[in-house]
């Protein structure tokens, strides 16, 4: 098998499984696993796949919850944590916000002052074009339509970019030895990116997300320094959290 023809076959067998490991692609293509690994650092850098941990992903969208189904779930604990969130931003700070639903409600809760905000969501870009002040810059990359994010090489690049003062991030799951996480795979690269450029992190996460891991860590909990929730969080959880040094922001009823 030639050069160019074992990258067309990892590319196809990437696309059609969703993600596939470097031991697999050893022995279909007959070549030593440095050798894969140096095909898929190659076709990353071109943009045609992810690495991931142990093998490759496929770029596009993968398994996630709809935004439309994300949208109506424990709205009004959604909206109060944007709501207190909101208030911890401050005048000509710099902030970055994820493609959640919570962050999309922190972006209308967002008064119109000078700000310069971040983001890898259409919905949340969208909101805040009508806030004269606010300064928007989008991550660009690649579309992922039913959530209206983008993610990939590109959007992940362009946050190496910047520094942040705050960054607001939801997730899938909080768990307290696993960190937070994310149900794919794309999503959380990017919600790294935004950890890592921001001075303080602020986690959004209603009392759903608690005891649950899912599919891809995002950070561990010692990179976040404040965490706002709503009543419903167990009380056991919040102790945990302050034990660890994390601003347990914990809404009343």
């Amino acid at each position: 098998m030639l050069v160019a023809e074992r990258y067309q076959y990892i590319l196809r067998m990437v696309n059609e499984k969703g993600s596939i490991r470097v031991a697999e692609l050893s022995q279909l293509c007959k070549v030593t696993e440095e050798t894969i690994r140096r095909d898929l650092d190659r076709l990353e850098g071109e943009g045609r796949l992810l690495r991931s941990y142990g093998g490759a992903i496929r770029i596009g969208p993968q398994a996630e919850t709809p935004y439309l189904l994300r949208e109506t779930a424990h709205v009004a604990e959604k909206q109060r944590i944007a709501a207190a969130a909101a208030k911890f931003v401050e005048p000509n700070e710099r902030i970055v916000l994820d493609a959640s639903t919570t962050a999309w409600h922190l972006a209308s809760e967002l008064p119109d002052i000078p700000l310069t905000v971040v983001t890898n969501s259409l919905k949340v870009a969208f909101v805040l074009s009508e806030k004269k002040n606010v300064v928007v810059i989008s991550t660009g990359g690649t579309l992922v339509p039913n959530s209206l994010s983008f993610v990939g090489p590109l959007a992940e690049q362009s946050l190496e970019e910047y520094y942040v003062d705050k960054a607001f991030i939801s997730c899938k799951g909080v768990h307290m030895e696993r960190g937070i996480s994310e149900s794919n795979e794309l999503q959380a690269r990017v919600k790294r990116k935004m950890v890592g450029m921001a001075e303080h992190v602020y986690l959004l996460a209603d009392f759903s997300k608690f005891n649950t891991q899912a599919f891809t860590t995002i950070t561990g909990l010692d990179r976040i320094g404040h965490l706002v929730t709503d009543a419903q969080t167990p009380d056991e959880y919040v102790q945990q959290l302050r034990r660890r040094s994390i601003d347990v922001i914990q809404l009343p009823e």
